[in-house]
C-alpha cells in the first residue's frame, strides 16, 4: 500500500497597502485593479482544481500569507475556509493568517476568529517606532503593543510575533529590547529574522547602513539566550516556541509534506505513488502567474499553472535536505524515506562529499551537528 505525505493547503494574497523596502515577496500594493471578490471567487476555482490533483483526504493546515491577507475582510477568509473543510477534511487543523499590526486589521481580529482562524500571526519586526519607521513600516511601537492584547482579546490563544533584527544603525542593547519586550507579550511563538538586502528591493539600491557581522553574531546570540531563558525552544533556523506550539504549517514544509499553493505566485508540491510500482513515486512542483491580474484573467488556461517540473531523485534529496536541516534536531530517516521513496544508502552516498563533522546520519536520524547548523549555508553548498 502506498503512502501519502501529510498536505497543507497556502492561500497567497498578494497585496498590501505599501510595500516594504527590504521586501522581495510577490506582494503589490493595493491600487485601483485590487479586486477582493473577484480574486476569492478564482482561489475557490483554484482550490476545486487541486482537490483533483491530489490522494490525501485531510489537510493538516492551513496558512493564508502574502503581502497582507488581514486587508480582506473576515467573510472572505471565511468563505475559502469554509470550501476548504467541504472538499477536505480540516478537522483539528492550524488555520493561520498573516496579519499587521495597523489599527484597520485589529478591528478585525475577533471576526477572523470566528472565521475559524485559529492562530495569528503578526508583522511586528520592531517595538521601536523609529526602526519601524526606517523599514518603511506604516504602524508604529504603541500598535505594536496594541496588535497582541486585540488579538488575545479577541479569542487568539496561538500567536505568533514576526521580529527582524539587524535593522539599520541598530545596536545589540536594543535588539535584546525588542526581544525582551516580545517576551514579555507571552505568546507561544517567536519567529526571528535578521534583515538581510534582497535583489530587485528598495534597499538594494538604497542600502542603509546595518550592523557588521560581528555585532550580527551577537546581536543572534544574545537574543537566543533571552528567548531560552522565557521558555522558547530554538527549533528551527528562525522559530522559537513554547513546548507544543511550534508552526504546524511550517514543520509540514521541513519535514517535506505536500502542499497546495493557490493565489498569484504560489507554489505546491505533490507526490503521486505508481500503481505499477507503489515503492516509487513522482514529486512534481508546481507554481502559479505571479501577477494578481494575470493569475485571475488567465485563469481558464491551465488554471493560471506558470510552471511545474517534476524533480529528478537529486533533486529531491537536495529539496529535502533544504528544508529538513533547517531543523534543530533534524529529520527521522522513516520520514525521508517514506517521504522520498528513497532509500538510506541513496542518501549518504549525495551526502558523501559533506563534512562529517558538519552533517551527521545514523539509521535513525539526519541532523547538522551543532557546528553544522550554525553554517547550513556551507553544509548545502557541499551537498552532491
Amino acid at each position: 500500500m502506498s503512502f501519502s505525505p501529510p498536505l497543507s493547503l497556502y492561500v497567497h494574497i498578494p497585496w498590501c497597502v505599501k510595500k516594504c523596502p527590504y521586501c522581495d515577496f510577490n506582494s503589490h500594493e493595493k491600487k485601483a485593479d485590487y479586486d477582493e471578490q473577484t480574486y476569492v471567487d478564482t482561489l475557490l476555482l483554484d482550490l476545486e482544481h487541486a482537490r483533483t490533483q491530489v490522494h490525501q483526504d485531510q489537510l493538516t493546515s492551513i496558512f493564508f500569507g502574502g503581502g497582507t491577507p488581514s486587508l480582506f475582510s473576515a467573510q472572505s477568509i471565511g468563505k475559502i475556509i469554509t470550501r476548504a473543510g467541504e472538499l477536505f477534511d480540516i478537522q483539528g487543523a492550524e488555520i493561520t493568517l498573516e496579519a499587521n499590526p495597523g489599527t484597520f486589521e485589529q478591528e478585525k481580529f475577533a471576526a477572523f476568529n470566528d472565521a475559524a482562524v485559529n492562530r495569528l500571526s503578526i508583522g511586528i519586526q520592531s517595538f521601536d517606532s523609529n526602526f519601524l519607521e526606517s523599514l518603511g513600516r506604516i504602524h508604529d511601537g504603541e500598535q505594536s503593543f496594541i496588535a497582541v492584547d486585540t488579538a488575545k482579546q479577541a479569542g487568539f490563544d496561538n500567536i505568533n510575533i514576526d521580529l527582524m533584527y539587524g535593522l539599520p544603525e541598530q545596536s545589540i542593547k536594543q535588539a535584546m529590547d525588542d526581544i525582551n519586550i516580545a517576551c514579555e507579550q507571552n505568546v507561544n511563538h517567536v519567529s526571528h529574522y535578521q534583515l538581510t538586502i534582497e535583489a530587485n528591493t528598495y534597499f538594494d539600491i538604497h542600502t542603509p547602513v546595518l550592523p557588521d557581522i560581528d555585532t550580527l553574531w551577537d546581536m543572534q546570540t544574545e537574543c537566543q539566550a533571552i528567548l531560552n531563558t522565557h521558555g522558547y525552544q530554538h527549533y528551527e533556523v528562525s522559530a522559537y516556541a513554547k513546548p507544543g506550539k511550534q508552526s504546524h504549517h511550517n514543520l509540514n514544509y521541513w519535514l517535506f509534506g505536500d502542499y497546495i499553493g493557490i493565489g498569484a505566485g504560489a507554489h505546491g508540491k505533490f507526490s503521486h505513488s505508481h500503481i505499477s510500482q507503489p515503492q516509487t513515486q513522482t514529486i512534481t512542483r508546481q507554481w502559479k502567474r505571479r501577477q494578481p491580474q494575470d493569475y485571475i484573467k488567465n485563469f481558464s488556461d491551465n488554471y493560471s499553472i506558470s510552471g511545474q517540473k517534476i524533480l529528478t531523485d537529486d533533486e529531491v534529496i537536495f529539496d529535502f535536505l533544504l528544508n529538513a536541516l533547517r531543523l534543530k534536531k533534524g529529520c527521522p530517516i522513516d520520514v525521508f524515506t517514506s517521504h522520498t521513496h528513497l532509500s538510506l544508502e541513496r542518501l549518504k552516498k549525495a551526502c558523501k562529499n559533506i563534512d562529517p563533522a558538519l552533517l551527521l546520519i545514523d539509521e535513525q536520524t539526519i541532523r547538522t551537528s551543532d557546528k553544522g547548523f550554525l553554517f547550513l549555508n556551507e553544509v548545502l553548498e557541499q551537498l552532491m
